[in-house]
């Protein structure tokens, strides 16, 4: 099967959306944490999260266009801190639930079963039991004018995470807490390692 571009193009809406969004492949499944303005939670489940750089730590992650309501991205913008949430695999419904278009103001911690929680020196909600808790603060959003979407960018203040998933060379065995993964807009996955290699050289 060979596609061009302007075949991608031509596709029926959704098929395309489908094919597009699966053919990056397997991704992080994070929940963003969001206060509103109004101290209202929000938790929306993300695909897109990019890591930027190591010194400072930065993180990106890919909003659609606001040109209608985007809860998370206001949220983000207004108060500038942001929590990101990794799960457990079996959490994996509750994840998805995430995603449903609630009204403004109702929030997806209740709707989806997850439960919030405040830590020290962050407004932001986190997920009480999620496997990995980073506290985010907002750096930068950057417009991508091609289709709208928008980059958000932000640094790590704040780790939580159980020291037994962090290897001496500081290497996070994500892996091994059944961590979700996914792949498209709604199939969800555990990974599975098949090994580590040293730095290559020529």
């Amino acid at each position: 099967m060979i596609v061009q571009k302007d075949e991608i193009e031509q596709f029926e809406k959704h098929y395309r959306t489908a094919f597009v969004n699966s053919l990056a492949g397997f991704r992080q499944a994070v929940l963003v944490g969001t206060l509103s303005a109004e101290g209202k939670t929000n938790l929306a489940i993300f695909n897109s999260l990019i890591h930027l750089g190591a010194n400072p730590a930065l993180f990106g992650l890919i909003s659609r266009p606001d040109s209608v309501p985007r809860d998370t991205l206001q949220n983000i913008l207004d108060t500038k801190e942001y929590t990101l949430n990794y799960v457990r695999a079996d959490q994996f419904e509750k994840a998805h639930q995430t995603s449903a278009r609630y009204e403004k103001g109702i929030s997806e911690f209740e709707k989806a079963g997850f439960t919030p929680v405040f830590l020290s020196n962050c407004h932001a909600p986190f997920v009480k039991n999620a496997i990995v808790k980073i506290a985010m603060k907002f750096e930068q959003s950057i417009p991508i004018p091609l289709n709208g979407t928008i980059l958000i960018s932000g640094s790590v203040q704040q780790v939580e995470i159980d020291a037994s998933l962090v290897g001496p060379d500081g290497y996070i065995a994500l892996s091994e807490a059944e961590v979700l993964i996914s792949h498209g807009l709604d199939a969800y996955f555990v990974s599975k390692p098949i090994g580590r290699l040293p730095y290559a050289k020529p």
